[in-house]
């Protein structure tokens, strides 16, 4: 390594002497040399004075040597266009293989201005404070305190403003995702291609793993519409799936020819299908009807949302009229399914050995109430911010020594806020020795995935931990959940290069 730092040094100095001056002037060039070789003379004066002498061991003289060497290589002051990283290099050129780490642990730190669990996010909104959120977070009014968002336009600088419903964009047109990022800051909807999506599942509020009911009923279906006036097609479905001799109970305000003065879901027990009919026919709106029937053990008809498979627990479990066409063919499933008993059971195995990771994906999102995920977006985006100001921005990020780099990679828990680091070498800098590090690093940590009381207890596994998905902090839950994915190893790369420091999000199953 010294033999290259001379060279490296010789190089530079040529560059800086110019061409030799004839005559007298001619003794710069000696002058300058002997001038770069004082700190090694000193260096070995002072170590023959200390041999001399016979005050310290053998072992301490070996220390001293290295303290010395290592004090010319850190205190060189580098020239233009040397290798910053090869500086780096030279000053642990004696180091373990875990140099670089624990140098990118003390470099990389950062101290932000805000202590969030000091000075929590603050939202305006009825008086709430959410002790079990990952970040401080609170919602009230005060007079004095400027919030860091509130609910509703307009709002003062420096106050995000939040658009907040749960109801369907055909609707009320302003929680439209595109025509609402023109006037709010931030937007929490059904969709989940909002900031904060808010959804109408949960584990804690529907018990989706109940058991299934005998199905005593003589009628196929159960129906549940009270709006007769729904701007899709779900009356004509119904309608059309009478003419088709499918037998329907009618407990709502719509077609009734049941009293609907009962338990919605304890009615729906005994039937073999449900129709779960939305109002709109709008991507991620799925309301209660849905979730009712999954927890009623019966297998859903659905008029609604077109992606409504993604909310399926399983393959198969879910029957789908995505226009008035379809419902022919969906009769005929019906048919087949309830003079089939075991084609039926294949519908509702989910309910025996439990619903796909997709689903426990979905669901588990809701872990954690939506106000706390607000939280948790406000504190992550006044970091963001404040990463990028000019001091942020002379962190390393990595680390090469030799011919091998290493990564400083942040990741954290979605539902979470605080991030832990991860490193990667140059030499396995795959989409597999990511995921392992994250797995590996949780589990040092002893972590327990944040659904872990929510989720009914026999679908909350043991205590290894199974890695779902990983993707770039910052990503929408519907990116997140089916769109986004790296496309190989040099596309994980990629990343880590144009993003230092780069910071992930993972989901445990």
């Amino acid at each position: 390594m010294g033999l290259v730092t001379n060279q490296r040094g010789s190089r530079a100095e040529a560059a800086q002497e110019g061409p030799p001056v004839v005559g007298s002037g001619g003794a710069a060039g000696p002058k300058r040399r002997w001038t770069n070789l004082m700190p090694l003379v000193v260096a070995f004066v002072v170590i023959a004075e200390i041999a001399f002498l016979g005050r310290l061991d053998v072992a301490k003289n070996a220390a001293m040597v290295d303290t010395l060497a290592d004090f010319f290589y850190r205190s060189r002051v580098p020239f233009e266009g040397d290798d910053l990283d090869f500086v780096v290099s030279g000053a642990d050129r004696n180091s373990q293989s875990g140099t670089c780490e624990e140098w990118l642990e003390r470099e990389d730190a950062v101290a932000y201005s805000r202590d969030f669990a000091k000075e929590p996010v603050f939202v305006s909104g009825a008086d709430q404070e959410w002790k079990s959120c990952s970040v401080g977070c609170k919602f009230g009014f005060s007079g004095d305190k400027k919030p860091d968002a509130a609910f509703g336009l307009p709002q003062p600088s420096e106050t995000a403003s939040v658009l907040r419903s749960m109801e369907s964009a055909q609707y009320y047109a302003e929680n439209n995702i595109a025509m609402a990022r023109r006037g709010y800051s931030i937007v929490m909807t059904t969709s989940l291609s909002s900031d904060v999506p808010v959804g109408y599942f949960s584990w804690a509020e529907y018990d989706i793993m109940a058991p299934v009911k005998p199905k005593t009923e003589s009628a196929l279906a159960a129906a549940f519409i009270s709006n007769c006036g729904a701007r899709n097609f779900r009356l004509q479905a119904l309608e059309a799936l009478e003419k088709l001799n499918i037998k329907i109970d009618s407990y709502g305000g719509c077609h009734r020819n049941r009293d609907g003065n009962v338990n919605k879901v304890e009615a729906l027990k005994h039937y073999k299908f449900s129709l779960a009919f939305e109002n709109s026919n709008e991507e991620d709106y799925v309301t209660e009807k849905f979730f009712q029937s999954l927890v009623a053990g019966t297998v859903p008809v659905v008029v609604g949302a077109p992606n409504i498979q993604e909310f399926a627990p399983a393959i198969g479990s879910v029957l789908h009229i995505k226009e008035i066409e379809d419902v022919e063919a969906v009769a005929r499933s019906m048919r087949h399914l309830a003079e089939n008993p075991e084609a039926y059971n294949q519908s509702l195995r989910w309910k025996y050995e439990g619903p796909s990771d997709s689903f426990k994906a979905l669901v588990d999102m809701a872990a954690v109430h939506s106000s706390c995920r607000l939280c948790i977006h406000l504190a992550t985006l006044s970091r963001e911010k404040e990463e990028n100001s000019p001091d942020f921005k002379k962190r390393p990020c990595k680390c090469t020594r030799g011919s091998e780099t290493v990564y400083h990679i942040y990741v954290r828990e979605r539902g979470r806020f605080e991030l832990e680091s991860i490193y990667l070498r140059s030499s396995n800098l795959t989409l597999e020795a990511l995921k392992s590090a994250v797995v590996s690093k949780f589990t040092s940590l002893n972590h327990v995935p944040i659904w872990k009381s929510e989720r009914p207890e026999v679908l909350r596994g043991g205590n290894d931990l199974k890695l779902y998905k990983i993707y770039p902090v910052g990503l929408t839950q519907r990116q997140a959940l089916y769109t986004f994915s790296f496309k190989g190893d040099e596309d994980l790369r990629s990343h880590l290069e144009s993003n230092p420091c780069a910071k992930f999000e993972v989901i445990f199953v």
